[in-house]
């Protein structure tokens, strides 16, 4: 490694003094899943840190490796430069290459881990391990026996879905939409209404993409009206989380009227069903009060006050999953904005940048936003620098 390990040292001690709440250099260890002496050592220049080291270390406190390396990071990150091998694996879904493929049970751990990866807002492992395993997938569905092939067609949804998740929050909008038509492609073979239905939700992103709200609107009734009626928990969620989605989109066609419809549908139903992760989305009483900041937030005008009285009385509980949570605070930031509380503002930006440092960094919002407040400032801050800088804020 070309740069002293004393620098770097210097870097990570800043980095982590820096983080509102401050960091601790043994709060750093457990988030990085280091040893506490290591930490010590590399900050006091002592020793030296390894590739896999440095980035375990740099993904805990929410910045590229590069950052830690130098004073300037480069805009393309480790995720943006693996995007190639998503689309490289999806190009050939219906004649992938000769190669091993694991007992379905091995399958079927491979795609939940990958679920969870995407929960945390973990983009990293998913670009890492999902070409290969979306190739391996595409195997067994070629050679599956038709006993096994409904739930292999299962596993390749759930996969293109995480990998969806990446290509879309890092803004390869073509490479998404092209993992949402083989979801679709993919889903009839499943036999499964409500897996259906969920590829239906994540299919709102290309109408979100293409400011298409109206029309991302009509779908989602379509799905509502195909979807199996909810009387079991898992119908319920997955209707509901239709719901939910339905109500966002309705805000931002500025449709007050059914996104208010859709929220008290969604409200409704979930209170029948326990919190929890349904068909790969989070559903529950509190994934629906995430819900309404957000629909606040895409009606705009009169409605933004509505997202800070939830913020006032109601904060996204640790156990929802990392990536809705952030959402929530980088929702709840642009409300704050509007609002003309720039410093609470921030805050919520940092909060996020906290939970999920990738999903916050590659949120579009968040640059906005963070420009916005480097204009809104009289006076340079360092840490607002640091933190537009490190979203690449313009």
């Amino acid at each position: 490694m070309a740069e002293q390990p004393g620098g770097v040292g210097r870097r990570i001690a800043y980095y982590r003094s820096a983080m509102r709440p401050r960091m601790t250099q043994q709060q750093l260890a457990d988030a990085a899943c280091v040893a506490l002496g290591t930490i010590r050592k590399i900050e006091r220049g002592e020793r030296g840190v390894t590739d896999a080291t440095l980035e375990v270390i740099a993904e805990a406190l929410g910045v590229d490796p590069a950052r830690l390396l130098a004073d300037r990071t480069p805009t393309v990150t480790r995720v943006h430069e693996a995007l190639p091998g998503l689309s490289a694996a999806i190009a050939a879904y219906d004649m992938p290459d000769d190669g091993p493929v694991r007992p379905l049970s091995d399958l079927r751990h491979a795609v939940d881990e990958a679920v969870s990866w995407r929960l945390a807002a973990q983009y990293t492992p998913i670009v890492r391990e999902l070409p290969d395993l979306l190739a391996e997938l595409a195997r067994a569905y070629h050679a599956a026996p038709d006993h096994e092939r409904a739930e292999v067609a299962s596993l390749l949804v759930n996969a293109y879905r995480s990998a969806d998740a990446v290509a879309y929050k890092f803004g390869a909008r073509d490479l998404s939409a092209r993992l949402i038509e083989l979801m679709r492609w993919a889903v009839p073979e499943a036999d499964d209404a409500l897996l259906s239905a969920s590829v239906a939700y994540v299919r709102t992103e290309t109408f979100f993409a293409a400011r298409a709200h109206t029309v991302g609107l009509r779908a989602l009734q379509q799905a509502l009206d195909a979807a199996p009626a909810p009387v079991d928990a898992p119908e319920i969620a997955v209707r509901g989380a239709l719901h939910m989605r339905a109500a966002v989109i309705a805000g931002r066609a500025r449709d007050g009227a059914s996104a208010d419809t859709h929220l008290a549908e969604a409200r409704a139903l979930a209170d029948r069903v326990p919190e929890d992760v349904y068909y790969g989305t989070a559903f529950g009483p509190d994934s629906v009060r995430a819900h309404e900041v957000s629909v606040a937030v895409s009606l705009g005008g009169d409605h933004v006050s509505r997202a800070l009285d939830v913020a006032e009385e109601w904060k996204p509980p640790t156990d929802l999953p990392a990536e809705r949570r952030s959402g929530f605070y980088i929702e709840l930031a642009r409300a704050q904005l509007w609002c003309g509380l720039s410093d609470d503002a921030f805050e919520s930006l940092k909060v996020a940048r906290h939970i999920a440092p990738q999903h916050t960094r590659e949120h579009p919002w968040v640059r906005e936003d963070t420009a916005k407040l480097r204009r809104l400032k009289r006076a340079d801050s360092e840490t607002l620098t640091n933190f537009a800088e490190w979203c690449s804020a313009t």
